[in-house]
């Protein structure tokens, strides 16, 4: 094997110049603007950024239907729920209606009871004192 030889000065400035030659080879042997390959590129390039902006608003208003179909599900929701609770509190009402006429009824009774219970007393007093 022989023994490693490094670059000369001339041959690293020889790499650097076909480096700089072959960079400037490339941007040459590119397309010009109005080269066919180039607005067929553009143009695929406005397709599919057209395409993504309505895609976009697509999902944007599957967005707004969902949310305004969560919406209209939770006002039918509160609804219901105050229909329910409409509901219950004319039954509370109905109920302390019917105790309220019960205990109603249940006092003139008793009255009406105290009352004949005391006619009757009245009386065996009345018939006792007409003995004598």
């Amino acid at each position: 094997m022989g023994a490693f030889k490094p670059d000369t000065f001339s041959d690293r400035q020889a790499t650097a110049a076909k480096a700089k030659q072959a960079i400037l080879d490339r941007f040459r042997a590119r397309p010009g603007p109005d080269d066919p390959a180039v607005k067929e590129r553009q143009a695929a390039a406005l397709a599919i950024a057209e395409a993504r902006r309505v895609r976009e608003a697509e999902r944007a208003e599957a967005r707004r239907a969902d949310e305004a179909r969560k919406a209209a599900e939770k006002l039918e929701r509160a609804a219901t729920q105050v229909a329910r609770e409409a509901e219950q509190a004319a039954l509370e009402v109905e109920q302390a209606a019917r105790a309220i006429a019960w205990a109603a009824d249940k006092k003139a009774r008793s009255l009406a009871l105290a009352a004949e219970q005391k006619a009757a007393r009245d009386a065996r007093y009345a018939a006792r004192k007409a003995r004598k």
